[in-house]
């Protein structure tokens, strides 16, 4: 669940905050629903911690959700080290322009959708698929944050929007609704290629590009491995074209949410 040496960080600032807050094992384990002993156990180290429990402790400790940081910074070093650059061009990004030709991007998925996107990969145990989740939504954080969030534009594929069976309907009519609720916000634009646009340049795969507040752009693109970060000029002046490409023929702004509303409203009245 944890990494050391952050876990050993965070066990010791919940100590800390416990002892602070004139709390003994066991009052503080009844408030977030656990034995004395249990929480004796979790500070010293000998049983696991997880993110719901470091959620409740913030709560109960008026923390102001350090405990639930640092296991966020924990997890951020744990991603592989291929990664890192691009998540910290993402972090930082003042634009961010992405298209996925068969998935919602992942900066727009729900919990739910996510959970099923990673849990299709069978070599996940459970703990691992949550924990894929919940650092996916943390990233989305980036969206919303009080300082110069990013502007985002996605171009996504009509048939990602039905590719559903009955199982996955429900997930798809909430997921839809999230990304017009995105729009609505404010700082997304969603384009939608429609279904009658059978090929274009952007099949060649996923990608997305990211402006910094310098004006450079980095690229990240995605594959069965994980994915590669692009900074080469050439490169990168490739995939700007390619992104040229792919919103040329993608609907306008109007007719992209026109669309997206009757895909969700199809999949709701059946």
């Amino acid at each position: 669940m944890e990494s050391e040496p952050t876990a050993e960080l965070i066990r010791a600032q919940l100590r800390r905050l416990r002892l602070a807050a004139n709390l003994t094992q066991e009052d503080f384990g009844k408030q977030v629903h656990f034995s004395g002993s249990q929480i004796s156990a979790i500070e010293l180290g000998q049983r696991p911690f997880d993110r719901l429990f470091l959620k409740r402790a913030d709560e109960v400790l008026n923390s102001d959700g350090l405990l639930l940081g640092l296991l966020r910074i924990a997890e951020l070093h744990r991603q592989p080290h291929f990664l890192r650059p691009w998540l910290d061009a993402e972090r930082v990004a003042q634009q961010l322009r992405c298209y996925h030709p068969t998935l919602v991007p992942g900066l727009l998925q729900t919990e739910h959708y996510a959970r099923a996107v990673i849990r299709s990969d069978d070599l996940l145990a459970d703990d691992e698929v949550e924990r894929r989740v919940a650092v996916r939504m943390d990233r989305q954080a980036i969206l919303t944050r009080p300082d110069n969030p990013p502007i985002l534009i996605a171009v996504i594929e009509e048939a990602t929007l039905r590719r559903v069976d009955e199982s996955f309907r429900g997930i798809m009519t909430q997921q839809i609704s999230h990304l017009l609720d995105c729009v609505q916000r404010g700082g997304v634009l969603i384009l939608v290629i429609p279904a009658e646009v059978s090929v274009h340049v952007g099949h060649a795969g996923p990608f997305t590009l990211a402006c910094g507040a310098d004006g450079d752009w980095v690229g990240h693109l995605e594959n069965h491995l994980g994915g590669a970060t692009i900074d080469r000029a050439e490169e990168l002046a490739t995939l700007h074209a390619r992104w040229d490409g792919i919103r040329s023929v993608a609907l306008p702004k109007g007719q992209s949410e026109l669309l997206m509303k009757e895909v969700m409203e199809s999949w709701s009245t059946i």
